[in-house]
């Protein structure tokens, strides 16, 4: 088929051979150029040059001898339908249906393109603060607290077969430990006898052919701190003692003194002189049960009283089959207790409720000796006061129970406590401890507290003589950011979070807080208590 068999062509030669002698004509004749007709000459000048350039581009192609590919095969070729292409780059080139041949008998190449398109990457959002960094290669570098701390907490790690053994057997010896039926010179010969065995076997150089020695990764911690800064109401101790708890492996166990429970004491550098436990290398591990102690230290730094000690929750093979425990810090620097009140100070209420009156060592005065005053300052109180009724701790101020209606589990009726609060005067107060070095001040320690009691339930003996609060601690519940800075601060103990369910096993915890917040916040307005700085 020519081109002129197209109609299109056809249609487009016939309407030049119409226009051709009407151009001649008017150029020719000596009829007055009218706009009309200048302006049809005009267009038909132009459809004749289209043309003209139509056809130069058509002609050369239907030359006898110079065609490769017939026209046949340009039309079939214009006419298969287009494929898609997916943007990843895999397609296959299509099977055509056998080899193209041109006029001599030879193959042609098919008529197709392949195109292969690389697709853009989008990056994922980064949501500052929440985001996992990368695990980068840390270089070790001295701390300023406490001079040194164990390999675990600086992330110095000794071989990876040195680390593995030593897991092995410590996880085995304190599992023995524990059991309360084994003797004592039976665990040391055991330890000994572990350590030594794993100092022969465990030992094993770690290496690739071509002299390149592998260096073990650094564990990731259980402390987790994704942001630029840990939060504000945290120190940089706090912090270090938080890893060394989480983080750092365990050298041996002992009997904690004058306390029950057990002295994980950690391992520390070599170099290290003196007594572990005395500069802060030991740890005080209680029962699972005894978990709200790790919120009780969170709560304590973000109202800012700052009297526990940090506490973290750690898993430990040898105990209640790996469930997380509260491990707390072990200061050696408390003052001696009595082993009946667990107490520094002998105190009973109605000794307690007159020194409240006194306002002992309030704005420096001195109090008389008549008094009855302790070391204690008067603002303690008032911190351990709202601490305990936030929390539920009636075994400092209120051991017997006789602020409200305890259950069967609580110790003051398997102790028959609750039947001696006709002569509440004479009962002690416990766990009152302070420091040597600072008397004035308390410690709180056995901050296990209560979340599972209603608010009909709640014990007021607690706040009993207490005329003022801390402004401190009172303008975060008001403000509104408790449950924030409770979140941000407990995330930080990924053991915990775990074993509490996630965020909203956490949510649950602080919704309890939060209505017993109102409702101290309302006790204060209704008795005119003070709000007052308190930073003695």
């Amino acid at each position: 088929m020519t081109f002129l068999d197209q109609p299109g062509q056809i249609i487009n030669w016939f309407v030049c051979s119409l226009c051709t002698p009407r151009v001649l004509r008017l150029c020719i004749s000596r009829r007055p150029r009218t706009r009309r007709n200048l302006l049809l000459g005009v267009a038909c000048v132009l459809y004749l040059g289209f043309l003209v350039s139509q056809v130069g581009h058509i002609l050369p192609q239907h030359r006898g001898g110079r065609q490769k590919v017939s026209s046949r095969s340009l039309q079939d070729a214009g006419q298969t339908p287009f494929l898609g292409i997916p943007l990843d780059g895999t397609l296959s080139p299509p099977d055509l249906q056998g080899p193209q041949m041109t006029g001599n008998g030879t193959s042609a190449p098919p008529n197709v393109v392949y195109i292969t398109l690389r697709s853009k990457r989008s990056k994922p959002t980064n949501i500052r603060g929440s985001v996992k960094p990368k695990l980068r290669k840390k270089h070790a570098f001295p701390l300023p607290y406490r001079q040194h701390f164990p390999a675990g907490v600086t992330g110095q790690e000794e071989a990876l077969s040195q680390q593995q053994g030593q897991t092995s057997y410590s996880m085995r010896i304190m599992r023995a430990a524990v059991v309360p039926e084994t003797p004592r010179h039976q665990l040391k010969k055991h330890w000994d006898g572990e350590r030594e065995a794993a100092g022969r076997g465990h030992r094993r150089h770690i290496g690739v052919p071509g002299g390149v020695n592998v260096q073990p990764q650094a564990r990731e911690s259980n402390i987790r701190i994704y942001s630029e800064k840990s939060p504000s109401w945290l120190s940089k101790d706090d912090i270090l003692s938080m890893r060394l708890l989480a983080d750092s492996r365990i050298g041996s166990i002992r009997e904690a003194p004058s306390q029950h429970g057990v002295l994980l004491v950690f391992e520390r550098n070599p170099s290290a002189t003196g007594a572990a436990c005395s500069q802060g290398y030991c740890g005080l591990i209680k029962r699972p049960l005894d978990m709200s102690e790790v919120f009780a230290f969170h709560l304590d730094r973000v109202l800012g009283l700052k009297k526990t000690l940090p506490s973290v929750s750690r898993k430990s093979e040898f105990i209640q089959d790996g469930l997380p425990c509260p491990v707390i810090l072990w200061d050696s620097s408390l003052a001696p207790t009595n082993n009946r009140t667990h107490s520094s100070v002998r105190l009973n209420w109605g000794a307690y409720q007159q020194l409240l009156k006194q306002k002992c060592w309030q704005n420096g005065k001195v109090p008389k000796a008549e008094w009855g005053c302790t070391d204690i300052h008067h603002h303690e109180w008032s911190k351990m006061a709202l601490f305990d009724f936030l929390l539920q701790i009636y075994n400092r101020l209120d051991r017997n129970c006789c602020g409200f209606k305890p259950r069967k589990e609580d110790s003051c009726v398997q102790k028959g406590l609750k039947l001696k609060c006709e002569d509440q005067d004479s009962v002690d107060l416990t766990h009152i401890i302070q420091r040597r070095h600072d008397p004035r001040h308390l410690v709180f320690i056995d901050n296990k507290g209560f979340f599972d009691r209603s608010e009909d339930n709640l014990d007021f003996k607690i706040l009993q003589g207490i005329k003022e609060f801390p402004e401190s601690a009172v303008s975060v519940l008001k403000s509104q950011r408790l449950r924030e800075k409770l979140l941000q601060s407990l995330f930080l103990d990924k053991v915990y979070w775990e074993s509490q369910g996630g965020r909203l096993g956490i949510e649950k915890l602080i919704d309890v807080v939060e209505r017993r917040a109102k409702i101290l916040l309302t006790y204060i307005n209704a008795h005119g208590a003070k709000v007052s700085p308190m930073s003695e």
